[in-house]
C-alpha cells in the first residue's frame, strides 16, 4: 500500500488492543508500518510489559484499565474474552466495535454479555501467527496475505461488518466471512488438531532420542512449542471439533500401523501418496 494514500482508509479514530503478545503486537506494529493515522492503544494487566511495548514504539499509549478506542481488539486467550468485553462494557463509548483474535468463534459469541449504547460485537480470527509469543516477536507483515475469518450474525449491521472488513484489509490480510459453527468446524481440522497431534508426538520423544531429531521431527512438530496457557482454552472451547478430527487422525494412524504390521506395500503407498497429494496441494 502507498504510505501517504493509506493514512486515513481504515477510518478509526482510534484502535485499542487488548493483550500485546504476538498477535496483538503485530496488529500495533502493522498499523505502525501502514501509516495509520489514528491513536494506537496497547491495554494489559502488566505495567512493565505494556511499558516496554510503549518504549518499543508499537503503541502510542498504555493502560491497565479498560480500553478506550473506536475499535478494540482482544488478543487475550479464548477463555477470557468475553469475561474481559464484560467488566469493559460500560466504559465503552457509544459505537464502539469490539472484536477478538481467538481461535474459537461460538464459545466466545455465547459468553459474550449483551452490549447496549450502539456498541456491536463480531468474532475475527486472523490466520498468521507463530510458536513464538510476546510483542518482542511482533510482526509487522505477519497478516500480509493471509486469510481472515470474520463471523458475523443475523444481529450484525452491515456498518459494523464494514468497518470490521475495512480493518482487517487494511493490515493486508483476504477477509472470508462464516458462520461461528463452521469456523470452528473447519479450525479444528486444520488448527487445533494439527496442535495436539504435534504435541503427542514431541511427547512421546525419549532423552536419548532426542540427539538424533533432525529436520523432518522439528519441522513435524514446531507448533508443538507453543503456549500451554494459549492452547488448553482453545482444545476445551472447541471440543466436539477437536474430538472429532482426533477421530479422524486416530482412524488414520489405525490404518498405518495395520498395513505396517501386516506388511500391506499397497496399503502404505496409497495411504502415504494421499497424504502427499494433500500437502503439496496447499502450495498450488
Amino acid at each position: 500500500m502507498n504510505d501517504r494514500s493509506d493514512r486515513h482508509l481504515l477510518g478509526e479514530a482510534s484502535v485499542a488492543v487488548v493483550g500485546l503478545g504476538l498477535i496483538g503486537g503485530s496488529i500495533a506494529a502493522a498499523l505502525r508500518a501502514r501509516q495509520y493515522s489514528g491513536n494506537v492503544v496497547g491495554v494489559g494487566r502488566s505495567r512493565e510489559r505494556l511499558e516496554g511495548a510503549l518504549a518499543a514504539g508499537l503503541v502510542d499509549e498504555v493502560t491497565t484499565e479498560s480500553p478506550r478506542g473506536s475499535l478494540v481488539v482482544y488478543c487475550t486467550p479464548v477463555d477470557l474474552v468475553a469475561e474481559q468485553v464484560r467488566s469493559h462494557s460500560e466504559t465503552f463509548e457509544p459505537g464502539t466495535l469490539v472484536t477478538d483474535a481467538g481461535s474459537v468463534k461460538g464459545a466466545i459469541r455465547d459468553a459474550m454479555p449483551r452490549l447496549a449504547g450502539g456498541v456491536e460485537y463480531v468474532g475475527s480470527h486472523p490466520l498468521a501467527g507463530s510458536e513464538k509469543t510476546g510483542y518482542e516477536h511482533a510482526a509487522p507483515d505477519l497478516f500480509v496475505d493471509r486469510v481472515c475469518i470474520v463471523t458475523p450474525d443475523e444481529s450484525t449491521t452491515p456498518e459494523a461488518r464494514q468497518r470490521l472488513e475495512r480493518f482487517w484489509a487494511f493490515l493486508g490480510m483476504r477477509v472470508v466471512e462464516m458462520s461461528a459453527e463452521q469456523h470452528d468446524r473447519v479450525l479444528g481440522m486444520t488448527s487445533h488438531v494439527p496442535h495436539a497431534v504435534a504435541s503427542a508426538v514431541a511427547g512421546v520423544l525419549a532423552d536419548a532420542e532426542a540427539p538424533f531429531a533432525a529436520t523432518g521431527f522439528r519441522d513435524t512438530t514446531r507448533i508443538a512449542a507453543g503456549d500451554p496457557a494459549i492452547w488448553v482454552p482453545i482444545l476445551l472451547a472447541n471440543r466436539d471439533a477437536a474430538l472429532a478430527g482426533l477421530d479422524r487422525v486416530r482412524g488414520r494412524l489405525d490404518e498405518f500401523r495395520h498395513a505396517v504390521k501386516y506388511g500391506d506395500a499397497r496399503a502404505l503407498d496409497r495411504l502415504l501418496a494421499e497424504g502427499a497429494r494433500n500437502r503439496e496441494a496447499l502450495d498450488d
